[in-house]
C-alpha cells in the first residue's frame, strides 16, 4: 500500500468514526417520545368573570434597620458638586524637612610607601 492511499484510507476512517459518533449523539432525539401538550385550566361553568390584574403590595424583605444616613457612615471630606478638580479641594500633603547637608571635608592625601 503506498503513502497516499494509506493516508486516504486513515482520513476516510476518520470521517466514518466521527460520523457515527455524531449519529450516536443525535439518537436521543431520535426517538419517540409522546409528550402531552400543555392544556389551559377548564373554567366554570358559572360565568365566573376574571380575577384581578393587580399585584398586591409585598411586605420589605430582609432587615430594615435604622434609616439614612447610617449610624457608622462618616461624611466625606470632599464634595465635588460644581466641577472642580479633587486636586484644588485637597490641601496638599506635607513635605518632609530638608536634611541640612554635612560640611564637606577636604581630601587627605596619603604619600606613597614605596
Amino acid at each position: 500500500m503506498g503513502e497516499e492511499t494509506l493516508v486516504v484510507v486513515v482520513f476516510g476512517s476518520l470521517h466514518l468514526l466521527g460520523l457515527g459518533f455524531g449519529m450516536l449523539l443525535l439518537l436521543p432525539l431520535l426517538r419517540d417520545e409522546r409528550v402531552t401538550p400543555w392544556a389551559p385550566p377548564q373554567e366554570d361553568d358559572d360565568g365566573g368573570g376574571g380575577g384581578n390584574d393587580r399585584i398586591l403590595p409585598q411586605p420589605p424583605r430582609g432587615p430594615s434597620s435604622g434609616g439614612l444616613p447610617l449610624p457608622d457612615a462618616v461624611p466625606a471630606r470632599v464634595r465635588l458638586r460644581s466641577g472642580e478638580r479633587l486636586a484644588d479641594l485637597v490641601p496638599p500633603r506635607q513635605r518632609r524637612p530638608a536634611h541640612t547637608p554635612e560640611p564637606r571635608r577636604a581630601p587627605v592625601r596619603q604619600r606613597d610607601r614605596s
